[in-house]
């Protein structure tokens, strides 16, 4: 319904909310065309990104592009430690994620190998909403170029988290493409050790759950580890029996 005064510049458009009708036609040809225009460009990376300095990102080096898995797919080596999610806001992530995949891996498929050893929720995690958000943003010929998503040293607090709330939160059939990997040695299942570099704290925290495979399941037996202090409760009894044979004898 259009209601119009003594001047004739002057109009009220009115629609009725619940009939489901797109008012773009309604408002001003520029309005429109801005907006269709910044989400057509919002994937042209190559003139988005032009004049942004990621070097402090890089110079963490959580994420780099590597070598290649056993099926040809190129890898995308992520380490959890490396990333201090406090300082770092969502959207300049997400820039500096779309930077690299479209400046560095224009095509070809590609995997992501996601070292999560020794992540700490608060310091390194960005939170699952915010990576869903960066993953739905990726074009769709992107999202299917990714094969696969090796998941290192998952955890138990990860692994019921994804079984949970991953169905969904991940979209795009990505919560199937992930592949949990227990231990360094069935990721050379899939990469050979050539083609990518493992930090050495990730080996050794490998190395340590070989030896105390309970610690996958959150579970640490030994944390102070006690079991390598030699035992005084035989020790303080020998005392003991000495400071009660003198009282005796006197």
């Amino acid at each position: 319904m259009a209601n119009s005064t003594a001047s004739d510049d002057f109009s009220v458009v009115v629609l009725a909310s619940d009939l489901g009708i797109d008012a773009r036609p309604f408002l001003s040809p520029a309005d429109g065309v801005n907006e269709i225009d910044e989400q057509d460009n919002w994937h042209d990376c190559s003139t988005y990104f032009s004049d942004e300095d990621f070097s402090d990102l890089e110079a963490l080096q959580f994420f780099s592009l590597q070598g290649f898995d056993k099926y040809g797919n190129r890898i995308c080596r992520i380490v959890g430690k490396f990333f201090p999610a406090p300082v770092i806001s969502a959207e300049r992530l997400k820039k500096y994620v779309f930077h690299k995949i479209f400046s560095e891996l224009p095509e070809g498929p590609f995997c992501i190998l996601y070292m999560h050893t020794t992540v700490q929720k608060e310091d390194n995690s960005p939170g699952m909403s915010i990576l869903r958000r960066i993953y739905e943003g990726l074009p769709a010929h992107v999202k299917d170029r990714l094969q696969i998503v090796y998941f290192v040293h998952p955890g138990l607090q990860s692994r019921l988290a994804l079984a949970t709330l991953g169905r969904f939160f991940l979209t795009g059939n990505l919560y199937w493409k992930i592949k949990y990997i227990s231990r360094l040695q069935y990721l050379w299942d899939d990469i050979r050790k050539a083609e990518v570099e493992v930090p050495e704290f990730v080996q050794k925290h490998d190395d340590l759950l070989e030896h105390r495979p309970l610690t996958d399941y959150g579970i640490e037996p030994d944390p102070l580890h006690l079991t390598e202090i030699p035992s005084m409760a035989y020790s303080f009894g020998r005392y003991e029996e000495r400071w009660m044979s003198r009282e005796f004898m006197s």
